[in-house]
């Protein structure tokens, strides 16, 4: 809960200058952040100074090319991002129109996601909700979490096995994983068994260290271990690398929909590992916001 010094210092500042706050202490960076306002640059600077001289803090202090936000300025982004997203909520009509709605959502998901909606996205909101802007946002698990927690995120899309009670989700598809190798590795008709499998090097795909915990699991409870050969962040080029090599890549099933099935051969594991949810998350705050709600849809629409 914020203190009531802070409550206190919240009520000397108008509206508008906790919304240039938010972006500065989301973008950390000037220019950006007027950007993201539509507002000139002098005036989001003007309006920092303002706000350094009513909390009596610097609140962003340069760093190299950046701005990093200081303790109190940390102190204040959460209950900062609630209560503007109260307030719009509450000022927000009940009907969400989209052809003259004017927004930026947040959105955070990964590579394998993007290939999966963001096209079929994109064109609906061109088509429906032109004014609706979309800044898509890449991190781990834990990252997406702690930015929809912290406000800084209005909808993740992923896989998200121990959710927080403040966030909400909806389903957006089952989801399995297969296996990807290099078509002249396997015999011909040959099924890949464990022994294979586990004889093989890996690709592994994680982002800063969330790795795919399912899999692993799933080998612990055979109890069995896979070599990994290559670890890296990036879904697109992941299977590129299987062809003309021995890896194998065990990856969501929907990731593979546009290999290259000249060269490379998608089949089933040799053990089980459980299907999964692939879900939106979002605040529990947040759940009165029609146009986010709309987003939603829109995010389902596309995947159906």
């Amino acid at each position: 809960m914020p203190s009531m010094q802070l409550m206190n210092d919240l009520r000397r500042i108008d509206l508008n200058l906790l919304v240039i706050l938010d972006a500065l202490l989301s973008e950390q960076h000037v220019t950006r952040a007027a950007e993201r306002l539509h507002l000139s640059q002098p005036a989001v600077s003007h309006a920092l100074a303002r706000l350094r001289d009513l909390l009596g803090d610097p609140l962003l202090v340069r760093q190299g090319g950046t701005l990093v936000p200081t303790a109190r300025a940390l102190e204040l982004a959460t209950p900062l991002a609630e209560a503007l997203a109260q307030v719009q909520a509450l000022l927000a009509p009940n009907r969400f129109d989209p052809a003259s709605a004017k927004r930026r959502f947040r959105v955070a998901m990964s590579d394998y996601s993007a290939a999966i909606f963001l096209p079929g996205l994109v064109r609906t909101l061109r088509r429906e909700a032109p004014g609706i802007d979309l800044q898509i946002i890449q991190a781990s698990r834990e990252g997406m979490v702690d930015g929809v927690l912290n406000g800084d995120i209005d909808l993740a899309a992923g896989v998200f096995p121990d959710m927080p009670a403040e966030l909400r989700t909806t389903p957006l598809f089952e989801e399995h994983y297969t296996c990807l190798v290099d078509r002249d590795s396997l015999p011909e008709n040959a099924v890949l068994d464990l022994p294979t499998y586990l004889s093989r090097p890996h690709v592994l795909l994680e982002m800063r260290g969330s790795g795919t915990p399912e899999i692993e699991r799933a080998l612990t409870a055979i109890r069995q271990r896979r070599h990994v050969a290559i670890s890296l962040p990036h879904w697109g080029v992941a299977p590129q690398l299987i062809q003309g090599t021995d890896l194998i890549l065990t990856v969501s099933s929907r990731g593979l929909l546009y290999i290259d099935s000249q060269h490379l051969l998608a089949v089933p594991p040799p053990f089980h590992i459980p299907a999964f949810a692939f879900v939106l998350a979002w605040h529990a705050r947040r759940g009165g916001d029609s146009g986010l709600q709309w987003l939603s849809e829109r995010v389902r629409g596309v995947l159906k």
